[in-house]
């Protein structure tokens, strides 16, 4: 039973790897702030893995984040560890995306450039049938002891290292520009360079995270794969940073 579990918690770490790469490179770098702009077989994977591995519906996760940018720590953040503790963003943080995700108004206002297609109709907006054929393939492929317990363990290391980011990386870290979120190089490592958090709060229209030799981003290595083969373009070939102001200009 422990081989059994700790071969799930790898697999499911495997699979963690990929939605973290898929939510950091396409949700967070492409469709919230433009850094990059994917060529549209490539987005339509990255979206399809997703729908599989997180069942997280794109436009809604772009409005809740470009609000966060909008109102960083101050009222109207939907999780900020300032305003609620870092504790309670990290336990609650699900609760706390899903409650403003569902607000209309925030989607209208904050993500009028990521329209409902129809493929979102019939398939995309579908959250449950997504993770079912996502959990499907891995009871498939490995069995349903072991597919199932690999699922479980996916999710709670995916939820928990997003809730890290904003959690942990807006209380904890190095902060070599002036802002509240922190450094953490582990949490890079575990959120595919989201745990450069500092970094991108000072440069957010960048698609690298990492600004100084040490800082290792796994999500730019992705980035420079995919620009390299055409399937992507660069925003930017120099990080640009932005005052607090024009952060939200930026969103």
């Amino acid at each position: 039973m422990v081989r059994l579990s700790l071969l799930a918690v790898l697999i499911g770490f495997a699979v963690s790897v990929v939605a973290n790469l898929c939510t950091t490179v396409y949700l967070h770098r492409a469709l919230s702030h433009r850094a990059l702009t994917l060529k549209r077989p490539a987005a339509e994977v990255f979206r399809f893995l997703l729908w599989i591995t997180t069942g997280i519906r794109p436009r809604q996760w772009v409005a809740v984040h470009r609000k966060h940018h909008a109102f960083t720590d101050v009222e109207g953040d939907p999780h900020s560890p300032v305003l609620l503790g870092w504790v309670t963003v990290q336990m609650k943080n699900v609760a706390l995306y899903r409650r403003e995700a569902k607000d209309p108004d925030t989607v209208a206002r904050y993500a009028k450039d990521v329209p409902r297609t129809r493929a979102d109709r019939w398939f995309y907006d579908r959250a449950l049938v997504g993770l079912a054929i996502g959990t499907g393939v891995l009871v498939l492929v490995f069995g349903w002891q072991l597919g199932l317990l690999a699922a479980f363990a996916h999710l709670n290391l995916y939820l928990a290292g997003s809730a890290a980011v904003n959690a942990i990386g807006h209380h904890f870290g190095r902060r070599p520009y002036p802002n509240g979120a922190g450094n953490l190089q582990w949490l890079a490592f575990l959120t595919a360079g989201e745990g450069l958090h500092n970094n991108h709060h000072a440069a957010p229209t960048s698609a690298r995270l990492s600004h100084r030799w040490f800082e290792i981003d796994p999500g730019w290595w992705l980035v420079k794969l995919l620009v390299v083969t055409r399937l992507a373009s660069l925003r930017l070939n120099e990080r640009k940073l932005a005052t607090p102001r024009r952060e939200r200009a930026s969103v």
